[in-house]
């Protein structure tokens, strides 16, 4: 077996990012660090991570968490700032975030220790569609609406793939959007809509895929069922 998708198997991370630590240098197998992507191991190996010694995860839990702004989607922080996984410490199995969401942004986060969905669910190829409710200013023109679900060029020259837009309330001063993208570059939905005048005053995650926030406050979390699990394997 390939050592990232063993590294997957122990729910270390995903395969991608596993061969990001391999190639960091921070895998080692039988005591040797190893940086060579496709290295073959098996059961009788001793692989660690960070010195740590880490082996395949039999029971799988998958988590959704309804993640309030001011948390960082990641394992640790260098500055300080608490993170999703500070709820999850003493979890009975290691989990890991399934892709990311913005310390300023709020909403569903799935998490989980099963590796090879990980890998799925975030690989580009698959498309899987992410919503969420965006609190903009002002109103979006129709110039602008056709614009967002053709695709916009943001700041860095990316342009994103058509998007599924539409205003579902308007103040005096800002509109509440719902806007659905299966792309995850970095503050996207933002970016998107600085691209068309707007800056967004609150942005919350609604939907992954098939799975909804529904009845979940801020910071609690909940089990996926067995349904859901089978929608997201599905996909």
């Amino acid at each position: 077996m390939r050592l990232q998708k063993y590294l997957a198997l122990c729910g270390v991370a995903s395969r991608r990012h596993a061969e990001e630590m391999i190639s960091d240098g921070l895998v080692k197998v039988n005591g040797q660090v190893i940086t060579q992507m496709g290295f073959q191991v098996n059961e009788n190996d001793i692989v660690c991570v960070r010195d740590e010694v880490v082996k395949p995860e039999e029971e799988k839990r998958y988590i959704l968490y309804h993640k309030p702004m001011g948390e960082v989607t990641t394992v640790s922080d260098d500055r300080g700032r608490e993170t999703v996984m500070d709820h999850f410490r003493d979890f009975p199995v290691r989990l890991f975030p399934i892709g990311r969401l913005d310390y300023d942004s709020e909403g569903l986060l799935l998490l989980t220790n099963d590796g090879e969905l990980t890998a799925k669910l975030t690989h580009p190829r698959h498309e899987v569609k992410k919503t969420y409710l965006a609190r903009i200013t002002t109103h979006l023109s129709p110039d602008e609406l056709h614009l967002l679900r053709g695709g916009v060029v943001l700041d860095d020259g990316f342009r994103t793939s058509p998007a599924s837009v539409r205003v579902i309330s308007e103040d005096t001063f800002a509109s509440n959007v719902i806007i659905a993208i299966h792309e995850g570059h970095n503050r996207q939905v933002r970016r998107m809509m600085e691209a068309v005048g707007h800056k967004v005053l609150l942005l919350r995650r609604i939907k992954f895929g098939p799975i909804d926030l529904q009845g979940v406050e801020r910071g609690e979390w909940r089990d996926l069922t067995e349904e859901e699990i089978r929608k997201l394997k599905d996909l």
